[in-house]
């Protein structure tokens, strides 16, 4: 059992890897067998005397632990049920997986192993839409958009939302990575997954999270790849793409002027009928919940129950306000998530979380880092808009994802013996 164990511990960490790619049951159960490994791992080096690989590796896993403490604690005085405490502590649960990954990765070897079955299945998934995109039958399809409509329902496991995210992150991981490919697969591989990741984003589906995430990315890779004095063209033909991909496409268009439409429409009714109404409905209930309870929330698990009773004891609630909690559990926001059930300290705490990351990617060597760091931001726009880290999928694919990177710190393989060194720019 004890030699079997490396093993069993590194085709876990490659299937947990690949299952952030696939349909939630698949991660739930990958996630299962990863956690029984680590614990199974952890008791065998609390039990030998020999050389052991750190408990906490980085400055991100302290952190994840205290981050989880805390949300433990918080579910103690949480003002709703038991049942919804322990649903919400399983959901902020998902952050064990970075230090986890990060102590069951032993060298950049398994890590860069890890990596590319983490790519694969991204790949596969991105064949998948592009194939059922073309009008080719797809016989995986478990998306529940299916039929709902044209532009939602070329999800194949999840939907548009989390896969659009999760193509404009695979673009970049792609690009930033490329290096890390074989010599002659490097120069055309990268950029055709990047460009194919980035025609879902805009093409495909009708994220405007990942509209923004994918122009975002796009503008620190034009800043890290090229010389100072080229940016500001590279920049500007960027915008010259964009600016026609809006006036050609009527998808992007649409997608864009619906959140004005929503803003001005919530203004005039006060009533949340559109997707950026209905955001900025549940972003002000929850900032006045924080208001309530500004020291320590109401605790882990609490936002729905405390949300529902904000607006049925609103003077100007509507029967459309009155329900949107039973259909919103959360405030589609992570740092408000944060802050009405800890507190304003929740949200120092996920801040600290955010810049624990950071630091962890400032250690590492250019591709992993630039890699890293587009990770980190795409995930802080997301939790500007929905519970990225809190949702099911979504948030375990950036926690395993952020977890890969991390694993490619420097350690007894240098770099130039696993890689080869990226291009230079130009």
């Amino acid at each position: 059992m004890t030699r079997s164990l490396p093993t069993a511990r590194f085709s876990l960490v490659c299937l947990a890897a690949a299952a952030v790619s696939f349909p939630i049951a698949i991660i739930g159960l990958a996630k299962l067998l990863l956690l029984l490994c680590a614990l199974i791992v952890l008791v065998c080096q609390l039990l030998r005397h020999g050389e052991r690989s750190p408990l906490l590796p980085g400055a991100a896993s302290p952190m994840m632990l205290l981050a989880l403490a805390y949300l433990a604690a918080g579910a103690l005085w949480n003002t709703g049920s038991t049942e919804e405490a322990l649903q919400a502590l399983v959901k902020h649960g998902k952050l064990i997986l970075i230090p986890v990954v990060l102590s069951l990765l032993r060298s950049r070897r398994e890590a860069l192993i890890a990596l590319a079955f983490f790519g694969g299945a991204q790949v596969f998934l991105l064949a998948s839409t592009w194939l059922h995109y073309a009008g080719v039958p797809i016989a995986w399809i478990t998306s529940k958009e299916q039929g709902l409509c044209d532009t939602c329902s070329y999800a194949i496991f999840s939907s548009y939302l989390d896969q659009s995210i999760m193509s404009a992150v695979l673009a970049a991981v792609a690009w930033h990575c490329r290096s890390y490919l074989p010599g002659r697969w490097r120069t055309l591989l990268a950029p055709t997954i990047a460009l194919l990741a980035l025609g879902c984003v805009f093409l495909i589906f009708q994220g405007r999270t990942a509209y923004l995430i994918a122009v975002v990315l796009i503008a620190l890779t034009i800043a890290w790849e090229l010389p100072r004095r080229l940016q500001l063209g590279a920049a500007l033909l960027v915008l010259a793409l964009l600016a026609a991909l809006l006036a050609t496409s009527n998808q992007v268009r649409q997608r864009v002027l619906e959140v004005d439409y929503g803003i001005q429409g919530y203004q005039q009714s006060g009533k949340p009928s559109s997707s950026a109404g209905t955001r900025i409905f549940l972003w002000l209930g929850s900032l006045r919940l924080i208001e309530t309870s500004p020291l320590h929330g109401t605790g882990t698990g609490s936002w729905k129950k405390e949300f529902n009773e904000l607006t049925r004891s609103s003077a100007d609630q509507t029967p459309t306000q009155g329900t949107l909690a039973a259909v919103y559990p959360n405030p589609h926001q992570e740092f408000l998530l944060w802050g009405v059930e800890l507190g304003l300290p929740g949200i120092a705490l996920l801040c600290a979380v955010l810049l624990a990351l950071y630091r962890d990617s400032r250690q590492l060597e250019t591709p992993a880092r630039r890699a890293m760091q587009s990770i980190l931001a795409a995930l802080t726009l997301a939790c500007l808009f929905n519970c990225a880290l809190y949702d099911a999928l979504i948030g375990d694919f950036f926690c395993i994802a952020l977890a890969l990177m991390a694993a490619l710190r420097t350690q007894s393989t240098p770099l130039e013996a696993t890689a080869p060194a990226p291009p230079t720019s130009a």
